[in-house]
């Protein structure tokens, strides 16, 4: 048994039959565009955890200067 109850032989069939439906130019390039999303998307959390810390600050200091030109 395989996943879920599926032999491999069936796993196999069923990726002939979507490689025979979609052609590997398309599955080539759906998988490439997978993995560039997965990549950004991994880029995009890991600078938002560094940015964390210093986001306070910057937040803090970038209201100060709007709170000094509202009172002029």
């Amino acid at each position: 048994m395989g996943f879920g109850g599926i032999s491999i032989w069936q796993l196999l069939i069923i990726l002939l039959i979507v490689v025979m439906l979609f052609g590997t130019k398309k599955l080539k390039g759906l998988g490439s565009d997978l993995g560039g999303a997965v990549k950004g998307f991994k880029k995009a959390i890991s600078s938002d955890e560094e940015q964390k810390p210093g986001q306070p600050e910057k937040s803090h200091q970038e209201k100060e200067p709007q709170d000094t030109q509202r009172k002029s």
